[in-house]
Protein backbone atom coordinates (compact mmCIF):
# COMPACT_ATOMS: atom_id res chain seq x y z
CA UNK A 1 0.00 0.00 0.00
CA UNK A 2 2.78 2.47 0.87
CA UNK A 3 5.77 3.48 -1.19
CA UNK A 4 9.18 1.86 -0.86
CA UNK A 5 10.43 2.15 2.70
CA UNK A 6 13.81 1.91 4.34
CA UNK A 7 15.72 3.63 1.54
CA UNK A 8 18.60 6.02 2.26
CA UNK A 9 17.55 9.51 3.21
CA UNK A 10 13.93 8.57 4.07
CA UNK A 11 12.64 10.35 7.15
CA UNK A 12 11.37 7.72 9.65
CA UNK A 13 8.78 10.17 10.94
CA UNK A 14 7.40 10.73 7.44
CA UNK A 15 7.34 6.98 6.84
CA UNK A 16 5.43 6.40 10.10
CA UNK A 17 3.00 9.17 9.21
CA UNK A 18 2.39 7.63 5.78
CA UNK A 19 1.75 4.22 7.33
CA UNK A 20 -0.68 5.75 9.82
CA UNK A 21 -2.47 7.56 7.02
CA UNK A 22 -2.75 4.36 4.98
CA UNK A 23 -4.11 2.50 8.01
CA UNK A 24 -6.72 5.19 8.67
CA UNK A 25 -7.62 5.31 4.99
CA UNK A 26 -8.08 1.52 4.91
CA UNK A 27 -10.35 1.60 7.95
CA UNK A 28 -12.45 4.38 6.39
CA UNK A 29 -12.86 2.42 3.17
CA UNK A 30 -16.46 2.07 2.01
CA UNK A 31 -16.41 -1.68 2.63
CA UNK A 32 -15.37 -1.18 6.27
CA UNK A 33 -17.88 1.61 6.88
CA UNK A 34 -20.66 -0.50 5.36
CA UNK A 35 -19.72 -3.43 7.59
CA UNK A 36 -19.86 -1.23 10.71
CA UNK A 37 -23.15 0.43 9.79
CA UNK A 38 -25.02 -2.68 8.66
CA UNK A 39 -23.90 -4.91 11.56
CA UNK A 40 -24.95 -2.33 14.18
CA UNK A 41 -28.23 -1.67 12.34
CA UNK A 42 -29.05 -5.39 12.25
CA UNK A 43 -28.40 -5.80 15.98
CA UNK A 44 -30.55 -2.79 16.87
CA UNK A 45 -33.37 -3.82 14.54
CA UNK A 46 -33.32 -7.46 15.61
CA UNK A 47 -33.38 -6.46 19.29
CA UNK A 48 -36.37 -4.17 18.76
CA UNK A 49 -38.19 -6.92 16.86
CA UNK A 50 -37.55 -9.35 19.71
CA UNK A 51 -38.79 -6.85 22.30
CA UNK A 52 -41.88 -6.11 20.23
CA UNK A 53 -42.64 -9.83 19.88
CA UNK A 54 -42.30 -10.30 23.64
CA UNK A 55 -44.63 -7.40 24.43
CA UNK A 56 -47.12 -8.60 21.83
CA UNK A 57 -47.13 -12.12 23.30
CA UNK A 58 -47.59 -10.66 26.78
CA UNK A 59 -50.75 -8.93 25.59
CA UNK A 60 -52.27 -12.13 24.18
CA UNK A 61 -54.30 -14.72 26.06
CA UNK A 62 -54.71 -18.47 25.90
CA UNK A 63 -53.65 -20.50 22.87
CA UNK A 64 -52.49 -17.49 20.86
CA UNK A 65 -50.02 -16.56 23.62
CA UNK A 66 -48.73 -20.14 23.89
CA UNK A 67 -48.32 -20.32 20.11
CA UNK A 68 -46.24 -17.15 19.96
CA UNK A 69 -44.10 -18.18 22.93
CA UNK A 70 -43.46 -21.61 21.39
CA UNK A 71 -41.87 -19.94 18.36
CA UNK A 72 -39.13 -18.49 20.58
CA UNK A 73 -36.19 -20.56 21.84
CA UNK A 74 -34.64 -19.63 25.19
CA UNK A 75 -31.18 -21.08 25.78
CA UNK A 76 -30.18 -22.52 29.14
CA UNK A 77 -26.68 -23.01 30.57
CA UNK A 78 -26.19 -26.50 29.11
CA UNK A 79 -27.25 -25.40 25.63
CA UNK A 80 -24.99 -22.35 25.87
CA UNK A 81 -21.98 -24.55 26.66
CA UNK A 82 -22.86 -27.13 23.99
CA UNK A 83 -23.43 -24.61 21.20
CA UNK A 84 -19.70 -24.00 20.50
CA UNK A 85 -19.18 -27.78 20.34
CA UNK A 86 -22.06 -28.14 17.88
CA UNK A 87 -20.68 -25.28 15.81
CA UNK A 88 -17.27 -27.01 15.73
CA UNK A 89 -18.83 -30.27 14.52
CA UNK A 90 -20.77 -28.41 11.81
CA UNK A 91 -17.60 -26.60 10.75
CA UNK A 92 -15.68 -29.88 10.42
CA UNK A 93 -18.50 -31.47 8.41
CA UNK A 94 -18.44 -28.55 5.98
CA UNK A 95 -14.65 -28.68 5.84
CA UNK A 96 -14.32 -32.41 5.06
CA UNK A 97 -17.57 -33.18 3.21
CA UNK A 98 -18.38 -29.91 1.48
CA UNK A 99 -17.87 -31.24 -2.06
CA UNK A 100 -20.17 -34.23 -1.57
CA UNK A 101 -22.83 -32.31 0.39
CA UNK A 102 -22.75 -28.90 -1.26
CA UNK A 103 -26.13 -29.40 -2.97
CA UNK A 104 -27.71 -30.14 0.41
CA UNK A 105 -26.00 -27.12 1.96
CA UNK A 106 -27.16 -24.82 -0.86
CA UNK A 107 -30.77 -26.04 -0.79
CA UNK A 108 -31.08 -25.90 3.01
CA UNK A 109 -29.52 -22.44 3.04
CA UNK A 110 -31.94 -21.23 0.37
CA UNK A 111 -34.99 -22.53 2.26
CA UNK A 112 -33.90 -21.13 5.64
CA UNK A 113 -32.90 -17.80 4.08
CA UNK A 114 -36.30 -17.53 2.37
CA UNK A 115 -38.13 -17.85 5.69
CA UNK A 116 -35.73 -15.46 7.46
CA UNK A 117 -35.94 -12.89 4.67
CA UNK A 118 -39.74 -13.03 4.78
CA UNK A 119 -39.57 -12.25 8.50
CA UNK A 120 -37.23 -9.32 7.80
CA UNK A 121 -39.54 -7.90 5.12
CA UNK A 122 -42.83 -8.45 7.00
CA UNK A 123 -43.07 -5.01 8.70
CA UNK A 124 -42.38 -3.24 5.40
CA UNK A 125 -45.01 -5.35 3.64
CA UNK A 126 -47.52 -4.66 6.43
CA UNK A 127 -46.95 -0.94 5.91
CA UNK A 128 -47.33 -1.22 2.12
CA UNK A 129 -50.59 -3.22 2.14
CA UNK A 130 -52.20 -1.35 5.05
CA UNK A 131 -54.31 0.97 2.83
CA UNK A 132 -55.72 -1.87 0.72
CA UNK A 133 -56.04 -4.84 3.07
CA UNK A 134 -58.42 -6.05 5.69
CA UNK A 135 -57.60 -7.75 8.96
CA UNK A 136 -58.84 -11.09 7.66
CA UNK A 137 -56.55 -13.88 6.50
CA UNK A 138 -56.43 -15.54 3.11
CA UNK A 139 -56.78 -19.30 2.93
CA UNK A 140 -54.15 -21.17 0.89
CA UNK A 141 -55.60 -24.64 1.30
CA UNK A 142 -53.34 -27.08 3.07
CA UNK A 143 -50.71 -24.39 3.63
CA UNK A 144 -52.94 -22.56 6.09
CA UNK A 145 -54.29 -19.04 6.42
CA UNK A 146 -52.08 -15.98 5.97
CA UNK A 147 -52.42 -12.22 5.80
CA UNK A 148 -51.76 -10.35 2.59
CA UNK A 149 -48.57 -8.90 4.06
CA UNK A 150 -47.25 -12.38 4.92
CA UNK A 151 -47.96 -13.63 1.40
CA UNK A 152 -46.27 -10.58 -0.11
CA UNK A 153 -43.17 -10.92 2.09
CA UNK A 154 -42.79 -14.61 1.24
CA UNK A 155 -43.25 -13.86 -2.46
CA UNK A 156 -40.54 -11.19 -2.42
CA UNK A 157 -38.13 -13.40 -0.48
CA UNK A 158 -38.69 -16.32 -2.89
CA UNK A 159 -37.98 -13.97 -5.78
CA UNK A 160 -34.77 -12.72 -4.16
CA UNK A 161 -33.52 -16.26 -3.51
CA UNK A 162 -34.34 -17.34 -7.09
CA UNK A 163 -32.46 -14.37 -8.56
CA UNK A 164 -29.53 -15.16 -6.24
CA UNK A 165 -29.43 -18.73 -7.55
CA UNK A 166 -29.47 -17.45 -11.13
CA UNK A 167 -26.84 -14.73 -10.66
CA UNK A 168 -24.91 -15.48 -7.45
CA UNK A 169 -24.70 -11.72 -6.80
CA UNK A 170 -23.06 -10.69 -3.53
CA UNK A 171 -25.72 -8.06 -2.71
CA UNK A 172 -28.49 -10.66 -2.76
CA UNK A 173 -26.37 -12.95 -0.59
CA UNK A 174 -25.95 -10.08 1.87
CA UNK A 175 -29.70 -9.44 1.83
CA UNK A 176 -30.34 -13.08 2.73
CA UNK A 177 -27.68 -12.94 5.44
CA UNK A 178 -29.35 -9.88 6.95
CA UNK A 179 -32.61 -11.79 7.19
CA UNK A 180 -30.83 -14.67 8.95
CA UNK A 181 -29.26 -12.27 11.48
CA UNK A 182 -32.50 -10.51 12.37
CA UNK A 183 -34.49 -13.75 12.60
CA UNK A 184 -31.89 -15.41 14.86
CA UNK A 185 -31.69 -12.42 17.19
CA UNK A 186 -35.49 -12.16 17.37
CA UNK A 187 -36.31 -15.85 17.89
CA UNK A 188 -33.44 -16.94 20.18
CA UNK A 189 -33.23 -15.43 23.65
CA UNK A 190 -30.77 -15.46 26.50
CA UNK A 191 -32.46 -15.56 29.93
CA UNK A 192 -29.64 -14.18 32.08
CA UNK A 193 -26.18 -12.67 32.13
CA UNK A 194 -24.84 -16.03 33.35
CA UNK A 195 -26.02 -17.84 30.21
CA UNK A 196 -24.82 -14.95 28.05
CA UNK A 197 -21.35 -15.13 29.59
CA UNK A 198 -21.14 -18.91 29.16
CA UNK A 199 -22.24 -18.69 25.52
CA UNK A 200 -19.95 -15.83 24.48
CA UNK A 201 -16.94 -17.18 26.37
CA UNK A 202 -17.30 -20.57 24.69
CA UNK A 203 -17.72 -18.96 21.28
CA UNK A 204 -14.66 -16.78 21.88
CA UNK A 205 -12.56 -19.93 22.43
CA UNK A 206 -14.22 -21.53 19.39
CA UNK A 207 -13.42 -18.55 17.18
CA UNK A 208 -9.82 -18.23 18.37
CA UNK A 209 -9.06 -21.93 17.90
CA UNK A 210 -10.53 -22.30 14.42
CA UNK A 211 -8.96 -19.07 13.12
CA UNK A 212 -5.52 -19.19 14.76
CA UNK A 213 -4.76 -22.83 15.61
CA UNK A 214 -6.75 -25.03 13.21
CA UNK A 215 -4.04 -24.75 10.55
CA UNK A 216 -1.60 -26.55 12.86
CA UNK A 217 -4.02 -29.49 13.21
CA UNK A 218 -5.67 -29.63 9.78
CA UNK A 219 -2.95 -27.96 7.64
CA UNK A 220 -5.44 -25.24 6.68
CA UNK A 221 -7.33 -22.39 8.26
CA UNK A 222 -10.63 -24.23 8.62
CA UNK A 223 -12.72 -21.16 9.43
CA UNK A 224 -11.47 -19.07 6.51
CA UNK A 225 -11.64 -21.96 4.03
CA UNK A 226 -15.22 -22.84 4.91
CA UNK A 227 -16.31 -19.20 4.91
CA UNK A 228 -14.82 -18.45 1.49
CA UNK A 229 -15.53 -21.74 -0.32
CA UNK A 230 -18.27 -21.33 -2.96
CA UNK A 231 -20.87 -24.04 -3.57
CA UNK A 232 -21.81 -25.41 -6.94
CA UNK A 233 -25.07 -24.01 -8.25
CA UNK A 234 -28.03 -26.43 -7.75
CA UNK A 235 -29.33 -25.35 -11.16
CA UNK A 236 -26.07 -26.42 -12.78
CA UNK A 237 -26.02 -29.73 -10.89
CA UNK A 238 -29.56 -30.60 -12.00
CA UNK A 239 -28.83 -29.53 -15.59
CA UNK A 240 -25.78 -31.78 -15.72
CA UNK A 241 -27.57 -34.69 -14.07
CA UNK A 242 -30.53 -34.63 -16.46
CA UNK A 243 -28.52 -33.53 -19.53
CA UNK A 244 -30.45 -30.32 -20.12
CA UNK A 245 -29.29 -26.88 -21.08
CA UNK A 246 -28.48 -27.02 -24.76
CA UNK A 247 -25.45 -28.11 -26.73
CA UNK A 248 -22.44 -28.97 -24.61
CA UNK A 249 -24.36 -28.46 -21.37
CA UNK A 250 -24.14 -24.66 -21.51
CA UNK A 251 -26.55 -24.25 -18.59
CA UNK A 252 -24.44 -26.41 -16.30
CA UNK A 253 -21.25 -24.75 -17.49
CA UNK A 254 -22.49 -21.16 -17.16
CA UNK A 255 -24.32 -21.52 -13.83
CA UNK A 256 -22.52 -19.29 -11.32
CA UNK A 257 -21.02 -20.78 -8.19
CA UNK A 258 -22.79 -19.62 -5.05
CA UNK A 259 -21.15 -18.11 -2.00
CA UNK A 260 -23.41 -19.25 0.84
CA UNK A 261 -24.87 -16.48 3.06
CA UNK A 262 -22.85 -17.26 6.18
CA UNK A 263 -21.22 -13.83 6.04
CA UNK A 264 -21.70 -10.26 4.88
CA UNK A 265 -19.38 -8.97 2.18
CA UNK A 266 -19.00 -5.43 0.87
CA UNK A 267 -16.84 -4.30 -2.06
CA UNK A 268 -13.96 -1.92 -1.52
CA UNK A 269 -13.92 1.47 -3.21
CA UNK A 270 -10.11 1.47 -3.22
CA UNK A 271 -9.23 -1.93 -4.63
CA UNK A 272 -11.27 -3.53 -7.40
CA UNK A 273 -12.31 -7.08 -6.56
CA UNK A 274 -11.50 -6.69 -2.85
CA UNK A 275 -14.28 -7.35 -0.33
CA UNK A 276 -14.56 -6.75 3.40
CA UNK A 277 -16.07 -9.77 5.16
CA UNK A 278 -17.79 -10.27 8.52
CA UNK A 279 -19.25 -13.59 9.62
CA UNK A 280 -22.90 -13.71 10.64
CA UNK A 281 -21.88 -15.19 13.98
CA UNK A 282 -19.94 -12.01 14.74
CA UNK A 283 -23.25 -10.14 14.45
CA UNK A 284 -25.71 -12.67 15.85
CA UNK A 285 -23.90 -13.83 19.00
CA UNK A 286 -23.13 -10.36 20.42
CA UNK A 287 -26.58 -9.40 19.13
CA UNK A 288 -28.16 -11.98 21.44
CA UNK A 289 -26.42 -10.33 24.39
CA UNK A 290 -27.56 -6.86 23.32
CA UNK A 291 -31.09 -8.17 22.83
CA UNK A 292 -31.04 -9.54 26.40
CA UNK A 293 -29.74 -6.16 27.62
CA UNK A 294 -32.52 -4.29 25.80
CA UNK A 295 -35.11 -6.56 27.38
CA UNK A 296 -33.52 -5.94 30.78
CA UNK A 297 -33.68 -2.18 30.21
CA UNK A 298 -37.39 -2.51 29.42
CA UNK A 299 -37.85 -4.63 32.54
CA UNK A 300 -36.12 -2.00 34.70
CA UNK A 301 -38.21 0.79 33.18
CA UNK A 302 -41.36 -1.13 34.07
CA UNK A 303 -40.07 -1.56 37.62
CA UNK A 304 -39.21 2.12 37.88
CA UNK A 305 -42.68 3.04 36.66
CA UNK A 306 -44.24 0.94 39.44
CA UNK A 307 -41.95 2.56 42.03
CA UNK A 308 -42.81 6.02 40.69
CA UNK A 309 -46.52 5.25 41.04
CA UNK A 310 -45.87 4.25 44.65
CA UNK A 311 -44.13 7.59 45.25
CA UNK A 312 -40.62 6.14 45.67
CA UNK A 313 -37.95 8.54 44.28
CA UNK A 314 -35.44 7.20 41.76
CA UNK A 315 -31.78 8.18 41.14
CA UNK A 316 -32.11 10.03 37.84
CA UNK A 317 -28.38 10.00 37.05
CA UNK A 318 -28.49 6.19 36.53
CA UNK A 319 -31.18 6.46 33.85
CA UNK A 320 -29.19 8.63 31.46
CA UNK A 321 -27.22 5.77 29.92
CA UNK A 322 -28.95 2.42 29.46
CA UNK A 323 -27.26 -0.95 29.46
CA UNK A 324 -28.09 -1.29 25.78
CA UNK A 325 -26.29 1.94 24.86
CA UNK A 326 -23.25 0.88 26.88
CA UNK A 327 -23.07 -2.57 25.25
CA UNK A 328 -23.72 -1.21 21.76
CA UNK A 329 -20.88 1.27 22.11
CA UNK A 330 -18.67 -1.59 23.35
CA UNK A 331 -19.63 -3.61 20.26
CA UNK A 332 -18.59 -0.69 18.05
CA UNK A 333 -15.23 -0.41 19.81
CA UNK A 334 -14.68 -4.17 19.56
CA UNK A 335 -15.46 -4.16 15.84
CA UNK A 336 -13.14 -1.20 15.34
CA UNK A 337 -10.34 -2.99 17.21
CA UNK A 338 -10.85 -6.15 15.14
CA UNK A 339 -10.69 -4.08 11.95
CA UNK A 340 -7.47 -2.34 13.01
CA UNK A 341 -5.92 -5.71 13.95
CA UNK A 342 -6.77 -7.23 10.57
CA UNK A 343 -5.16 -4.25 8.81
CA UNK A 344 -2.05 -4.28 11.00
CA UNK A 345 -1.42 -8.03 10.83
CA UNK A 346 -2.74 -8.45 7.24
CA UNK A 347 -4.53 -11.66 8.26
CA UNK A 348 -8.00 -12.86 9.23
CA UNK A 349 -8.87 -12.11 12.84
CA UNK A 350 -11.35 -13.89 15.15
CA UNK A 351 -13.71 -10.96 15.64
CA UNK A 352 -15.22 -12.44 18.80
CA UNK A 353 -11.80 -12.16 20.45
CA UNK A 354 -12.41 -8.42 20.49
CA UNK A 355 -16.21 -8.22 20.50
CA UNK A 356 -16.80 -10.40 23.57
CA UNK A 357 -14.56 -8.47 26.02
CA UNK A 358 -15.66 -5.09 24.68
CA UNK A 359 -19.35 -5.95 25.18
CA UNK A 360 -19.22 -8.00 28.38
CA UNK A 361 -16.71 -6.04 30.45
CA UNK A 362 -18.49 -2.62 30.29
CA UNK A 363 -21.78 -4.41 30.97
CA UNK A 364 -20.38 -6.10 34.09
CA UNK A 365 -18.87 -2.82 35.31
CA UNK A 366 -22.06 -0.84 34.76
CA UNK A 367 -24.27 -3.51 36.36
CA UNK A 368 -21.97 -3.64 39.40
CA UNK A 369 -22.02 0.14 39.81
CA UNK A 370 -25.81 0.25 39.49
CA UNK A 371 -26.29 -2.65 41.88
CA UNK A 372 -28.02 -4.82 39.25
CA UNK A 373 -25.31 -7.44 38.78
CA UNK A 374 -26.86 -10.03 41.10
CA UNK A 375 -30.34 -9.80 39.58
CA UNK A 376 -28.99 -9.67 36.02
CA UNK A 377 -26.75 -12.71 36.58
CA UNK A 378 -29.60 -15.03 37.59
CA UNK A 379 -32.75 -15.07 35.46
CA UNK A 380 -34.18 -11.59 36.06
CA UNK A 381 -37.37 -12.04 34.04
CA UNK A 382 -38.66 -15.04 35.99
CA UNK A 383 -41.40 -14.03 38.38
CA UNK A 384 -41.12 -15.90 41.68
CA UNK A 385 -44.16 -18.06 42.53
CA UNK A 386 -46.73 -16.56 44.83
CA UNK A 387 -46.56 -18.18 48.29
CA UNK A 388 -49.52 -20.38 49.11
CA UNK A 389 -49.82 -18.96 52.63
CA UNK A 390 -49.34 -15.33 53.54
CA UNK A 391 -47.31 -14.57 56.65
CA UNK A 392 -48.86 -12.00 58.93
Amino acid sequence: MGGPGGGPGLDPTAHATAETFNLAYSIMDSSRVSTFFISILLIVYGSFRSLAMEEEARGEDGDEKDKKESNVTTLDSVQAMCLPLGASVSLLIMFFFFDSMQLLFAVCTAVIATVALAFLLLPMCQYLVRPCSTKGKISLGLCGRFTLAEILSVGISVGVVCVWVLTGHWALMDFMGMGLCVAFIAFVRLPSLKVSTLLLSGLLLYDVFWVFFSQYVFSANVMVKVATRPAENPMGIMARKFSIGGVGGSMARNAPRLSLPGKLVFPSSRTAGHFSMLGLGDIVMPGLLLCFVMRYDAYKRAQHAKLAEAGIPLPKHWQRISYFHCSLFGYFLGLLTATISSEVFKAAQPALLYLVPFTLMPLFAMAWMKGDLRSMWSEPFVTPPTPKFQTI
